[in-house]
């Protein structure tokens, strides 16, 4: 097929729409990277929206954010209500920065009110930059397709060396359990993954653990970097 005149010259082939488009990609990059590196270190904590405010695991990701805070972290999630909401609530009440990363959906409830740090995003793939590059730990509570979606795509970055080795943690034996045997006994028992990759999850029951995990964590990347 011939080649058109000037066909390597992309943005004369970019519509109006579209080059604004990119604009808008790039100013919540800029917005996201400015605002978030004022937070760090920070923890991501993920989770379902659907909790209520009267569930155990909603008092422990409020609990988790608390105990976070009083160790010199900031907690950031996606800014919605159930798990989001709990963790959300507990890093403001213990006085510290409470960042809520909002996507722009048709479906997305009301932001919570427990943010003193707030960003909307239009694009998934932004939002998920910024939770991967300014947290130092990443904890996921009981959740649906969002937060498998966040929990895998995280894990695999980590597995490709794509991002730094970062702790990831699920949060409620009762719940992963099945996740982590099926990984166990099909996706490392077909081969699929390696044995080091299976243990790039920790999981944890108490929001002391998880604080200890992560501390401990820090403290022995810190003793190798020397």
């Amino acid at each position: 097929m011939a080649k058109r005149p000037f066909d390597h010259y992309f943005f004369d082939y970019l519509s109006l729409k579209e080059a604004w488009r990119l604009f808008r990609i790039i100013a919540e990059f800029v917005e996201g990277f400015e605002t978030l590196i004022k937070v760090e270190p920070a923890v991501s904590i993920f989770g379902s929206s659907r909790i209520k405010g009267d569930s155990p695991l909603y008092q422990k990701a409020y609990e988790l954010a608390k105990i976070l805070v009083k160790e010199g972290y900031s907690v950031i999630t996606g800014g919605g209500p159930g798990i989001m909401e709990a963790a959300n609530r507990g890093a403001l009440e213990a006085g510290g920065k409470s960042v809520g990363l909002n996507i722009d959906l048709p479906t997305e409830e009301p932001p919570n009110p427990y943010c003193n740090i707030r960003i909307n995003f239009k694009h998934f793939f932004v939002r998920k930059v910024m939770f991967t590059k300014h947290s130092i730990a990443f904890v996921f509570f009981p959740g649906g397709y969002g937060t498998l979606d966040e929990l895998f795509e995280i894990l695999t970055l980590v597995q490709t060396k794509k991002t730094r080795p970062l702790p990831l943690i699920l949060v409620e034996r009762a719940y992963w359990n099945g996740l982590f045997e099926w990984l166990k006994d099909k996706v490392l028992g077909e081969g699929c993954i390696l044995p080091s990759d299976l243990h790039l999850l920790n999981v944890f029951d108490d929001p002391e653990e998880v604080t200890q995990y992560i501390k401990s964590w820090r403290r022995t990347k810190v003793q190798r970097a020397r």
